[in-house]
């Protein structure tokens, strides 16, 4: 691993990607964001001694092989993937875990199988409502849960793949190797690596994992009681220029990122004056949709002095990002434009 990344913990692993590799449409693999719960394994697991156990409220149990998989059809698919926290050191009013500021997120060209595809084969019963996923990965002490983690059977019939490939690569060991749950446009605590379990049930899993975090509550509420994290909110940051950048004036190029889950943006404004006023931005690279859409705007910077930048995207709804993100007791899904300023100095 680069040592330029934010290292916010060794066991377990958490990093966030630098400001210099949010700059393109695709994240390397090297320096995409890590996020983990429990402890990687020391060495990848052998394909001869993985398998894939699907079971459950299933007509049979079944457990496929990686070259059972390999010999299912293969989808590929643009995908930006976000921590449900990413952003969460930038609110105001403080909340606990890692202190991400707006690297961890990437986007990446996942390969692999449908999940549906998987599901018929071992045939699904009229009762279910949930697939649940386990990995390989174990608690970091004696007595702690294991990270265990379900979505709904919607959602795993329509736009949830099995991925064993990134960026055309086998999936690196960090992000699940060799086979990584990925519910596209949903945050990364959907997405369980090291898959080796999925299990069709009538309720979603219980348990810390599902019923204690990634869950939006406030403080003195249960938070059981609050929603499930699950989709990526409307979301732009600028990756260009820097924070507490001091800029020559002239031209100014600004660049930057927006993106939605499963929402599809439409357009992106930027504001150098703290939000007095607005202006369209250029969309820039591919347009895919599950993945975000890159941006620029050509500043012609006019006075000296510090300035305040901000961006917003609007999506396919009609939706528009906010300009300050709801607080909850964990810090999730920030999407505030003003948490997300940019000041600059123009000399």
């Amino acid at each position: 691993m680069k040592k330029t990344m934010h290292i916010m913990s060794e066991a377990p692993l958490n990093a966030e990607t630098p400001l210099d590799n949010l700059q393109s449409w695709i994240t390397s693999n090297e320096v995409f964001f890590k996020r983990n719960q429990e402890m990687i394994m020391a060495s990848p697991v052998a394909f001869e001694s993985w398998s894939l156990s699907i079971q459950g409220r299933v007509k049979k149990v079944i457990e496929l092989s990686f070259s059972d998989i390999l010999s299912m059809t293969k989808v590929e698919v643009a995908n930006t993937l976000e921590c449900s926290g990413n952003g969460r050191s930038l609110l105001r009013d403080k909340a606990p875990g890692n202190p991400w500021t707006i690297g961890g997120v990437g986007n990446a060209i996942w390969g692999g199988v449908r999940l549906s595809d998987v599901l018929v084969r071992a045939g699904i019963t009229p009762e279910v409502r949930h697939v649940g996923f386990e990995g390989l990965d174990n608690p970091l002490t004696t007595g702690t849960v294991k990270f265990i983690r379900s979505i709904p059977l919607e959602k795993a019939m329509d736009s949830t793949i099995l991925a064993y490939e990134m960026n055309g690569e086998p999936l690196p060991l960090e992000h699940g190797f060799p086979l990584r749950a990925l519910a596209l446009g949903w945050t990364g605590a959907n997405c369980v690596k090291w898959l080796s379990k999925i299990s069709l049930l009538e309720d979603p899993v219980s348990g810390y994992f599902m019923d204690n975090v990634y869950r939006i509550f406030q403080k003195g509420e249960e938070p059981g009681s609050g929603k499930v994290v699950t989709t990526i909110p409307l979301k732009s940051i600028i990756t260009s220029p820097a924070n507490g950048a001091i800029l020559t004036g002239g031209l100014v190029v600004i660049r930057g990122a927006a993106y939605g889950g499963e929402a599809d943006i439409t357009n992106v404004e930027v504001s150098v004056d703290d939000g007095l006023t607005w202006h369209a931005v250029e969309f820039i690279g591919p347009h895919e949709r599950y993945a975000w859409r890159r941006w620029e705007y050509s500043w012609k910077t006019a006075e000296t002095g510090m300035h305040t930048l901000l961006s917003r995207a609007i999506d396919d709804r009609g939706q528009i990002q906010p300009m300050s993100a709801s607080w909850n007791v964990l810090g999730y899904g920030n999407n505030g434009s003003r948490e997300h300023a940019v000041i600059v100095t123009i000399q």
